[in-house]
């Protein structure tokens, strides 16, 4: 189960999504301090989509400090729709969820990898750890922040899904 909650008032959506181990809830422009401990004790994902953000030229950025200060898990996504978030560029997610939402280089590559599968509830990916399902992408970067820094650039070198490389 995965929840939208949060994007343009606080309905308590959240909590609703931890009270019932969803795998995640989305935008969280306005959750509070009780949305944000139901969703760390549940381990629920928190997913920040800052394309739809600065599509509807929003104001209420998510609590990042909040979510932070209560160790929940952050996923970074695009949220590619036609209505509200019509960008495609995972790097350009990571820059605005930096430039926006204050995250860190590191934990905007972090919520595009690990929490992300999290969020989608895939245990075998998002970590290069033995055991799990070889499907990466090979960037042209000298340090992973660059990822997050790049406007517009697309610096994939090659992508490898399933332990094949993806031509």
């Amino acid at each position: 189960m995965k929840l939208h909650a949060e994007q343009l008032s606080n309905l308590h959506g959240a909590a609703l999504a931890a009270r019932h181990g969803a795998l995640s809830a989305d935008h969280l422009e306005y959750l509070d301090d009780a949305g944000a401990s139901a969703l760390a004790e549940a381990a629920t994902v928190a997913v920040l989509l800052p394309g739809a953000f600065y599509t509807l030229r929003e104001a209420q950025r998510p609590p990042v400090a909040l979510l932070r200060a209560h160790g929940v898990r952050m996923a970074v996504a695009t949220d590619c729709n036609p209505g509200t978030a019509p960008m495609t560029s995972l790097c350009l997610a990571m820059n605005m969820a930096c430039t926006l939402f204050h995250l860190t280089p590191a934990e905007a590559l972090l919520g595009t990898t690990a929490h992300a599968a999290a969020a989608l509830g895939l245990a075998d990916c998002g970590t290069l750890t033995l055991g799990h399902r070889a499907d990466l992408a090979i960037w042209e970067a000298r340090h992973p922040a660059e990822l997050s820094y790049r406007i517009g650039a697309t610096p994939l070198h090659a992508r490898i899904c399933g332990g094949r490389l993806d031509a």
